[in-house]
């Protein structure tokens, strides 16, 4: 059974690769701003979800990866074999 890394062992192994992620995030961020700026995505249910992914991550504690993932997916549908999907 593997031993779980520290808080710092994690930070240390990963600190790079989520920077990088969150500044890919921040310039595309960007890039809708500067081909939009009067800020019309009120309609645009995409940037919603983008918005809220990014206050789930800004919560404390465990979980944040289900709550993004449940902000991305459709709800389950039991007849979605019926309708071809």
């Amino acid at each position: 059974m593997s031993v779980p890394m520290s808080r710092e062992q994690v930070v240390d192994r990963y600190f790079l690769e989520m920077r990088a992620k969150v500044l890919e995030v921040a310039a595309s961020l960007d890039r809708i701003d500067r081909s939009n700026p009067a800020g019309n995505d009120a309609n645009d249910a995409r940037l919603g979800k983008l918005q809220r992914a990014i206050r789930v991550l800004l919560d404390p504690g465990p979980g944040r990866a289900e709550k993004v993932q449940q902000i991305f997916s459709r709800t389950y549908d039991p007849a979605w074999r019926a309708a071809g999907r």
